[in-house]
């Protein structure tokens, strides 16, 4: 073979490390940014946090768009207003965050609409969701004496006079719990990790104590922790309130209806089990009843609550009532993280001299300053995506869900300049406060249904309909998915059953078997 040389021209798209870095900081979310800051803080020694009194700098940011090169730090060295400080403060302004990506970090940071109302009448209130709502307060006193459910069983188990072996092996099996209480993993197994399957004298005498400890630890409350099933789970509650209540012939019967096979009780197969435990239909359905009231996972009510407060990016108000409702759409101040680049460093690397180390730490300012301006990019898009999604989607502000509107994220993409793909990476994990409630913004898309007039209803609206069928349904008689199919075409919205069904079941309705009153 014959060896040559030729040329050939071509075009790639490459990304930067900052390019790469806007990318990741927008997909994270809330909790994943705070832990991607504080690494960069620990791992950066020009990047500090700002205090609330340091005002934002200009240059810092225009400087992170310059190379790095010896005329650059020469320029650097010379300029008196740099060699002043070299700092700035992110999100220093509490009121969020002006539209665009511009440089400039000032402004309140919010955008006034005005709903379109003709065609909902004009004077609908906004209605305050969570108002009142006692759950809301008792969660949040929960939050500061939160107590585990291994917690509160090592403490129940200290009034229990136990052998060392016992209370090691009673504590061995709290700890094997998972998060609903009960007990994945049978004593077999857990013995066989403590003895091994060889030493089989040992491996029995481990089982005995595990059967004795399991005893032990299912008398402990709540009641059900501990079971290796759900049958096993309703027998424990059921047992303890006949022991409450020994003439409660309901309990007597709702025990014995929990020892047949679950999949009839789970099917409400009221005649079946009528044959099997040799009562009558209505008994079988107020046994039913009781056991609806059982807590199949006793150890979710000691769930970290903490874990489960979801902190909003964007908050939306409002102001006035009806047409004359006013939307302000505003970053939330308190997931914007204050950095700034250390002002004593960074003079002293400015009267530095030359030389590799010098280069490296030079390289290190530069990407602290990237580092703060990408973050301030990520919250600019969040802040435009928002001010979006609020425009387009106005009267749900107002109306609540069922005035949602079709959206989809190129609609979005257009209209600010961006790509899809950044669209979805804003919308994911990132959350609005609104006077409904605090959602996803990725829930203020939707696709769309035809209806009878030639135009287009939001999935979002329809799942809201259905949910508004259902619950007003009568018990004795609950609609099929036929049935609200035909309701929504009363309502001028085209949608075949299987549609009905495919909403229903990510509604979480039951199917209406399931649904028929007890």
């Amino acid at each position: 073979m014959k060896q040559g040389l030729s040329l050939r021209v071509s075009q790639h798209l490459a990304l930067t490390p900052q390019l790469q870095q806007s990318i990741r900081l927008l997909q994270l979310s809330t909790l994943e940014l705070g832990q991607e800051v504080d690494q960069m803080l620990d791992d950066n020694p020009f990047l500090e946090r700002a205090d609330d009194e340091i005002e934002r700098e200009q240059h810092g940011v225009q400087m992170a768009d310059q190379p790095v090169s010896a005329s650059d730090r020469s320029a650097e060295s010379d300029s008196e207003s740099i060699a002043e400080s070299d700092h700035f403060a992110l999100g220093s302004d509490q009121n969020g965050l002006e539209n665009g990506l511009e440089t400039s970090w000032e402004g309140d940071g919010s955008v006034d609409l005005s709903p379109d109302d003709s065609e909902w009448g004009g004077d609908a209130p906004a209605r305050l969701s969570g108002a009142g709502d006692e759950d809301d307060t008792d969660s949040t006193q929960r939050l500061g004496r939160h107590e585990s459910l291994t917690d509160s069983l090592h403490r129940q188990a200290l009034g229990l006079r136990l052998s060392e072996l016992d209370r090691e092996v009673l504590r061995f099996l709290i700890e094997s719990l998972n998060d609903d209480g009960w007990l994945e993993d049978s004593l077999e197994s857990l013995a066989e990790g403590l003895a091994g399957r060889d030493d089989l004298e040992r491996l029995d005498e481990l089982v005995h104590h595990f059967t004795v400890a399991l005893r032990l630890l299912q008398s402990l409350e709540p009641v059900g922790v501990g079971a290796r099933s759900l049958q096993e789970c309703l027998l424990l509650q059921l047992r303890a309130l006949r022991q409450e209540r020994p003439d409660d012939e309901t309990a007597e019967l709702a025990e014995r209806v929990c020892r047949q096979p679950m999949d009839l009780l789970a099917r409400r197969d009221t005649r079946r089990l009528a044959q099997l435990t040799g009562a009558d239909d209505a008994a079988i359905r107020a046994a039913m009843t009781l056991i609806a009231r059982l807590d199949p996972k006793p150890g979710r009510r000691f769930a970290d609550l903490e874990r489960q407060v979801v902190v909003p990016d964007v908050i939306v108000s409002t102001s006035g009532r009806g047409s004359a409702t006013r939307l302000r759409v505003q970053l939330n101040p308190d997931v914007m993280p204050r950095l700034r680049v250390q002002d004593i460093y960074a003079n002293a690397l400015r009267g530095g001299g030359k030389g590799e180390a010098h280069g490296a730490l030079q390289q290190r300012l530069q990407e602290a300053r990237w580092f703060i301006k990408n973050i301030q990019q990520r919250f600019d898009t969040i802040l435009r995506v928002s001010k979006a999604i609020v425009e387009r989607q106005k009267n749900f502000f107002v109306h609540g869900e069922l005035a949602m509107r079709p959206l989809v994220l190129r609609e979005i993409a257009d209209e600010l300049g961006l790509h899809e793909s950044t669209i979805s990476r804003v919308t994911t994990a990132k959350y609005m406060a609104t006077p409904f409630g605090t959602f996803e913004l990725k829930y203020f898309f939707g696709s769309a249904l035809g209806t009878e007039t030639g135009g287009n209803a939001s999935s979002t609206a329809v799942r809201a309909l259905i949910k508004q069928f259902v619950a007003a349904e009568d018990p004795k008689k609950p609609l099929s998915d036929n049935q609200i199919a035909d309701l929504l075409k009363e309502q001028g919205i085209e949608c075949a059953r299987r549609t009905v069904a495919k909403y229903r079941e990510a509604l979480r309705i039951a199917p209406t078997n399931l649904r028929k009153a007890l």
